[in-house]
């Protein structure tokens, strides 16, 4: 089968187009036809060694995909070689589809749509008429996390995003302003995954018992220390957050997915993805998403 493969760790100049052997199934695992694959932005820090998690190399990327069984069945799967037109899938690690629902769609709600729903339940953990900002708006995490907050209840929900493009679309997906700082009000929750200066302008701007969530540093500048003086003298808190210990937790993946797939049915959740690439355009799906020309969910087409 052809793959997407890295043999050192390095910038998207390391990914290479291959031939490999087709995997073979385990006990309690399904090999499964890939119509699409997820690009991530962990994908990215996984190739250049930079991820919290050491692989062995040589190693395919991708933790998600759409694909059929070999019975037929169309599934979301969580993977752990998915960059490639065949991948295996733990039994357990697979929710069906409806064919009508775009494969983009479906992929944005599995890492994004699941960051998003927890960064806002089980990190902020956000309370009906809260004032919500929201980071990277027109990203794929951002996106969601935009209009997720509204579903839940949040009282105002404030777009940043990098490009006016960008905020047009994050107002249009339901926030009600764009945030510039300082803020004109302060907020009870700020998602950032941006770091640098952001970070200190979004510390600073936050109400009384407020929560900044920080869970990346897509700048590259480093997250700034935080003093706990501070946050005691602003009475609000910082929390972390990472998605895969996260997924460990008893129903933290099937309940929040099949939620959000009844709300993307209902109209009430749009997923916003960018145009496709093809899987030997891997190297440039990832400079467009590492210098933030990408909206949405990125994925690419075997």
């Amino acid at each position: 089968m052809r793959a997407i493969q890295f043999s050192r760790f390095g910038g998207p100049e390391v990914l290479e187009t291959v031939e490999v052997p087709d995997p073979v199934p385990g006990p309690g695992e399904l090999l499964l036809t890939v119509e699409a694959a997820g690009v991530n932005y962990a994908d990215t820090l996984a190739v250049d060694g930079s991820y919290a998690v050491a692989e062995s190399l040589p190693r395919i990327p991708g933790s998600e995909v759409v694909g059929r069984t070999e019975g037929g069945r169309r599934v979301l799967a969580r993977v752990a070689n998915g960059y490639a037109e065949l991948a295996v899938a733990k039994e357990s690690a697979v929710m069906a589809i409806p064919d009508e629902l775009d494969a983009g769609q479906a992929l944005a709600l599995s890492m994004q749509g699941l960051t998003a729903w927890h960064l806002l339940m089980s990190a902020a953990r956000l309370q009906p008429g809260e004032t919500v900002v929201v980071h990277a708006a027109g990203g794929g995490v951002g996106s969601l996390a935009v209009q997720l907050a509204g579903i839940f209840g949040a009282g105002r929900v404030l777009a940043q995003a990098s490009t006016p493009e960008k905020r047009e679309l994050a107002l249009k997906l339901g926030a009600d302003a764009v945030a510039e700082y300082p803020l004109a009000e302060r907020a009870d929750v700020i998602l950032d995954a941006t770091g640098g200066e952001l970070f200190e302008q979004a510390l600073s701007s936050l109400a009384d018992f407020g929560r900044l969530v920080t869970y990346g540093d897509a700048r590259g500048e480093g997250l700034p220390p935080v003093d706990p003086a501070r946050l005691l003298r602003l009475n609000a808190a910082v929390v972390g957050f990472w998605l895969r210990p996260t997924l460990a937790r008893p129903g933290a993946v099937s309940g929040p997915l099949a939620e959000m797939l009844r709300l993307v049915s209902e109209g009430r959740l749009r997923p916003v993805t960018s145009p496709p690439y093809a899987l030997g355009e891997a190297r440039r799906a990832f400079e467009d998403l590492r210098a933030r020309r990408t909206t949405g969910k990125v994925l690419l087409v075997p």
